[in-house]
C-alpha cells in the first residue's frame, strides 16, 4: 500500500492497515504538541495493529531489542510485587504498555513510509521550534525560572524531544539527498533547545552529533567546535553562563546531581534485586539524602541507570544494558547494510543521544520523551521491510 487513497473495493485488512498508518503519522505530529492527543492516536495505532495480526493470522513480529525490553518490564513487575507500596506501582507500571509501539511501528512503518515519518518529524519540530523562540524573545521566558517550554508542559520534555528531532534532521543532512529542508530547520531547532537552558540536552545533542559526523567522516569532527565557538560568541550571556555551568563542580545543581548519584548508591545497596519500587524514590529518598544535598525532595535522581537500579533492582538494570547494547549492534548493522541508512543514523543518533543525556536527566522515565524514542529505533528496522513484509531492496 503505497498510497494513503482507499477504493470502495479494497479488502477489510487494507482499511485497518490505512488507518493505522494515518493514527501513526498524526502520533509522531501530536507527540510535540499534546500528549492527551497523542495518546489517543496512539491507541487507535495498537488497535489497527491488533487488527491486523488477528484479520491476517499474522505472526508477531518486532526487532531483537524488543525482547529484551519485554524482560525489562517483567523485572518492572516483579519489583512492584516487592514494592514499598505495590499499590503506587502497579500504577506506574502502565508506562509499561508504551513498549507496544514498537512491534506496532514494525507492522506500519514498512518501506519507504519511514521516510514520511521522519519528515514529519523534522517538520512538526521546526514549528515547536519556532514557539519556544517566541517563547523566550518575546513572552520573556528567558531565564532559569521560566524557560521556553514549547508546546508541551514542561521544558525538560520540550529540550528531550527537539533533541530527537535535532537526532533525525542531522541525520538527514549527512546521509540524505533530500537534506535542503532539514537543512533549513536545524537551525531553528537548535536555537530553541538553547533557549529551553536545559544542559543534558546540549550533552546529548553533542554527543549525537559527534557519532553522526564520525559515520560520515571522521574528519568533519572539526565542524564541532567550530560551531559551539559561533554558538557560544552570538548567543546571549544567559546562555553562555548556563553552558559553562556545565563544568564547575561547585555549581548547586551539579553538586546536588552528586549528592543524588550517591543516595542511590545507597539505596542499591539496601535493595539491590527488587530496588524500592517504581514511583517509589521520592518516598524514600529523605532517608537517603546527604547532608549536602540541596533542600527538598526529589522525584528521581537525575540518571537513568542509577534510578532504573534503585526503582528496579540490578537485574532490571542488567537487561536494560543489554536492550541498549542490541539495539546499537542491530541499529549499527542495519547502517552498514547501506538501505535506509538516514533512519539507521537516526536510531543511532538518539541512543547515543538518550545515553549521554540521561546521566544527567531521568528521559527514559518521560513518556513523550519515550514515545518518540521507541518510535525512532524501531523506523530503521520497519524500513528494511516492503508492504508485503519482504525484505526491501537497496536505498538508490
Amino acid at each position: 500500500m503505497s498510497s494513503l487513497a482507499l477504493s470502495p473495493d479494497d479488502p477489510p485488512r487494507t482499511r485497518i492497515e490505512l488507518v493505522g498508518l494515518v493514527a501513526l503519522i498524526g502520533f509522531v505530529a501530536a507527540l510535540q504538541f499534546s500528549i492527551a492527543a497523542a495518546q489517543i492516536l496512539l491507541t487507535v495505532v495498537l488497535l489497527a495493529w491488533f487488527g491486523l495480526l488477528v484479520a491476517d493470522r499474522e505472526r508477531f513480529a518486532a526487532p531483537r531489542f524488543f525482547w529484551l525490553l519485554a524482560g525489562y518490564a517483567g523485572m518492572t513487575l516483579v519489583s512492584s510485587v516487592f514494592s514499598l507500596d505495590p499499590r503506587v506501582s502497579f500504577v506506574d507500571d502502565k508506562q509499561l504498555l508504551l513498549f507496544l509501539i514498537v512491534p506496532a511501528v514494525y507492522r506500519l512503518a514498512r518501506g519507504r513510509r519511514t521516510d514520511l515519518l521522519l519528515m514529519v518529524m523534522i517538520t512538526v519540530g521546526a514549528i515547536s521550534a519556532a514557539v519556544g523562540v517566541v517563547q523566550y524573545g518575546i513572552l520573556n521566558f528567558n531565564n532559569l525560572a521560566d524557560r521556553a517550554h514549547g508546546t508541551v508542559g514542561h521544558y525538560m520534555t520540550y529540550s528531550g524531544l527537539l533533541m530527537l528531532v535535532i537526532c533525525v534532521a542531522l541525520a538527514k543532512v549527512l546521509f540524505s539527498r533530500d537534506r535542503i529542508w532539514p537543512a533549513l530547520m536545524l537551525p531553528a531547532l537548535l536555537v530553541a533547545v538553547a533557549f529551553t537552558f536545559t544542559r543534558n540536552a546540549w550533552v546529548g545533542i553533542g554527543a549525537a552529533a559527534a557519532l553522526l559526523l564520525s559515520l560520515k567522516d571522521v574528519k568533519l569532527l572539526w565542524l564541532l567546535p567550530v560551531v559551539l565557538a559561533l554558538g557560544l560568541g552570538l548567543a546571549p550571556s544567559r546562555i553562555t553562563h548556563r553552558f559553562y555551568s556545565i563544568f564547575n563542580l561547585h555549581n548547586p545543581t551539579n553538586s546536588d546531581r552528586i549528592a543524588m548519584l550517591q543516595a542511590g548508591v545507597h539505596i542499591v545497596h539496601d535493595y539491590p534485586l527488587t530496588g524500592v519500587g517504581p514511583n517509589m524514590v521520592e518516598r524514600i529518598y529523605p532517608k537517603y539524602r546527604e547532608p549536602y544535598a540541596a533542600p527538598g525532595n526529589r522525584p528521581h535522581l537525575h540518571n537513568v541507570p542509577m534510578q532504573i537500579a534503585a526503582e528496579r533492582g540490578l537485574p532490571a538494570l542488567a537487561i536494560w544494558i543489554g536492550f541498549v547494547i542490541v539495539a546499537l549492534l542491530d541499529l549499527s548493522r542495519r547502517f552498514r547494510l547501506d538501505r535506509q541508512r538516514v533512519a539507521a543514523a537516526a536510531g543511532l543518533a538518539s541512543v547515543v543521544a538518550m545515553l549521554a543525556a540521561g546521566m544527567f536527566e531521568h528521559n527514559f522515565g518521560n513518556s513523550e520523551f519515550l514515545m518518540l524514542f521507541l518510535t525512532l529505533i524501531t523506523l530503521p528496522f520497519a524500513a528494511a521491510r516492503t508492504t508485503d513484509g519482504s525484505p526491501a531492496a537497496p536505498a538508490a
